[in-house]
């Protein structure tokens, strides 16, 4: 599987290079790159109302965008800094088809500082992560997993952001085994 990542707007370029690597590692056989690309922040995403970014929108125009470069690439992860949400919840860590080839993640929520912490660094890697192999992964058709410690744990908060890992449970990883063979 070929992922690339594309940033969307003004993004911490430290993390999508680290974002890269870490893929590769939580997906065996897994190439990763990062594309020179860098996409606007469609402005008809953005409510007033909510001061917020409707991330359907934005992963609609990621696939748009793969329909382009598709030849080369199986998957993409867009990566914004904005804060998103979907209609009926109050806000997202990401989104993505599922299944499907586009996925979106945000660094805006992941901050330690967006709750009043210290900037963190690896804090924001680590959690960042998490939420792009949790994208990733539900391109690949998984679903939520119920196990509170498997990446594919939906994150109501970002204490289970903070309490899951970066790698999938035997069940999901066997599932994404099965995908990528």
């Amino acid at each position: 599987m070929r992922v690339a990542l594309l940033r969307i707007g003004e993004v911490d370029a430290d993390v999508v290079r680290r974002l890269q690597n870490g893929l590769c590692e939580a997906f065996p056989s897994t190439e990763s790159v990062i594309l020179d690309d860098v996409a606007i922040l469609p402005k008809e995403a953005y409510s007033t109302t909510r001061n917020q970014y409707h991330s359907t929108v934005i992963l609609s125009r990621i696939s748009q965008y793969l329909k382009k470069v598709e030849a080369r690439i199986d998957r993409v992860l867009g990566v914004v800094d904005v804060d998103l949400y979907v209609p009926r919840l109050n806000f997202v860590f990401g989104e993505a088809e599922c299944p499907g080839k586009a996925a979106l993640i945000s660094l805006f929520r992941l901050k330690p500082q967006f709750y009043g912490r210290s900037e963190n660094r690896e804090l924001l890697f680590e959690r960042s992560l998490k939420e792009a192999v949790h994208e990733v992964g539900h391109t690949l058709g998984l679903s939520h997993c119920g196990v509170p410690t498997c990446v594919m744990f939906f994150s109501n908060s970002i204490f289970d952001t903070d309490r899951k890992g970066w790698t999938f449970c035997d069940r999901c990883h066997h599932l994404v085994a099965e995908k990528l063979s």
